[in-house]
């Protein structure tokens, strides 16, 4: 294949790189069209715009793959426990039971919170979204381990990411307990990363703590799927922010930030507000079905498709099995969920919904899930959060080691011409 592309612009011809990478995907270098040829291009959103060469996450829409550091998102969600995942997606290999050993011991000894985060957390008043607290509760974390890392540095940057690792959990319980009225916990050094948050979340302090196996596994596999998924919104946003060399912990709040948006992180939200509004509207699932299909209507389906996979979202595959099995093991009856059951079975019977590839996501059965387990819906993007945690900060380690520049879009200008200054009496 030629390594060069041409275009012709005004008579002139100027020569493009092309990249490709590992999985054959084909890239047109435009870094030097401007200082070669004083032009940019236009790509609203970044939809086909590559702003990085990565070797963390590869994902495929048209095909339905989703692959850490090359392993399928099935096999790692299968046989894999988080913690091994974020050492994988950080550091580039999956570890041998010494490193994850290390890696479970280092995040312990970690996990304490300075109790004067602890006042800023009940500063908050409680209608404050959990979302925005966490957000600031991260960047306050900057105000207890000021000192910039440096990158060249693998033990001060193992320290930071493993600073991270431990604290976020933490504070992701307390956000949850606040919000629940519930005294605040730290869990127990005994168990496991996954098993731990559990306990820290759902212990109650009049009642024994019993672990849950199958909520366990739920937890897992749901941060499993949500730990990175390649160059989206808050995944961009972090990079963006750590190229100005903005230290972690301000890149991840405000990755946290970005991830809250309803078209984002808030989608597994936004599906069980929908799934209240059918249910006070009476629960007619198949009023709702012929609502999404009518292209006059507002209504939106919410949960049903996705921006990225064009046929199936490899993740909601997996999360439909532990969606069932925690609905089964906990024997929930309510009428929400009732309603999330009707809605996946007419759109997975239904031509208009199966020809357009319209079928449950990740958000779907994520939402079905933490409303199972008692979670407000407020809560949902923050457990997406903790999920996701690994991903960020694999992708800012890569980008700061890489030493990418600050990233500095361009832009089209559109508005007025020069004009003269006009004095205010004369306007």
């Amino acid at each position: 294949m030629n390594n060069k592309a041409t275009i012709n612009i005004n008579d002139n011809t100027h020569d493009i790189d092309i990249i490709t990478g590992s999985e054959k995907e084909v890239a047109l270098d435009i870094s030097k069209l401007r200082s070669d040829a004083n032009l940019i291009t236009l790509d609203a959103g970044f939809k086909n715009t590559g702003s990085c060469q990565s070797a963390i996450t590869f994902l495929d829409g048209e095909k339905g793959i989703l692959r850490y550091r090359g392993y399928s998102i099935e096999e790692l969600a299968e046989k894999a426990d988080f913690l091994e995942v974020a050492y994988l997606l950080i550091f580039g290999e999956l570890p041998t039971q010494d490193q994850l050993n290390k890696l479970s011991d280092d995040i312990k000894e970690r996990a304490i919170i300075d109790e004067d985060l602890r006042i800023i957390l009940n500063s908050f008043p409680k209608s404050a979204h959990p979302m925005g607290i966490l957000s600031s509760l991260t960047s306050g974390l900057v105000a207890f381990d000021p000192s910039a890392v440096d990158i060249d540095d693998e033990e001060d940057m193992y320290d930071a990411i493993l600073n991270l690792l431990a604290k976020i959990p933490v504070l992701v319980a307390w956000v949850y307990r606040r919000r629940k009225g519930l005294p605040l916990e730290y869990g127990d050094t005994s168990l496991g990363y996954v098993e731990n948050l559990a306990k820290m979340m759902f212990q109650r302090p009049n009642k024994e703590y019993i672990q849950n196996k199958t909520v366990v596994s739920a937890l897992n596999k749901l941060l499993i799927l949500h730990a990175d998924h390649e160059q989206n919104c808050s995944t961009s946003t972090v990079r963006i922010v750590g190229s100005s060399h903005a230290g972690l912990f301000a890149s991840i709040s405000a990755g946290i930030s970005a991830l809250w948006g309803r078209l984002h992180g808030g989608a597994n939200q936004a599906v069980i507000e929908m799934l209240e509004a059918i249910d006070s509207d009476g629960g007619d699932t198949k009023k709702y079905m012929l609502k999404a299909k009518d292209k006059t209507d507002p209504f939106r389906l919410m949960g049903f498709g996705h921006r990225v996979y064009k046929n199936f979202d490899p993740r909601a595959k997996i999360i439909k099995v532990a969606a069932d099995e925690v609905l089964k093991d906990l024997g929930i009856n309510d009428p929400i969920l009732d309603i999330a059951k009707g809605l996946e079975k007419e759109a997975l019977e239904d031509k208009y919904f199966v020809d357009r590839k319209l079928y449950p996501n990740v958000d779907f059965y994520s939402g079905i899930i933490y409303k199972a387990l008692d979670i407000p819906a407020e809560m949902f993007t923050v457990m997406f959060a903790l999920g996701r945690l690994p991903g960020w900060v694999a992708h800012w380690r890569e980008m700061r080691i890489r030493k990418e520049p600050i990233g500095r879009p361009r832009q089209v200008y559109i508005g007025q011409t020069h004009r003269l200054f006009s004095d205010i009496k004369s306007r």
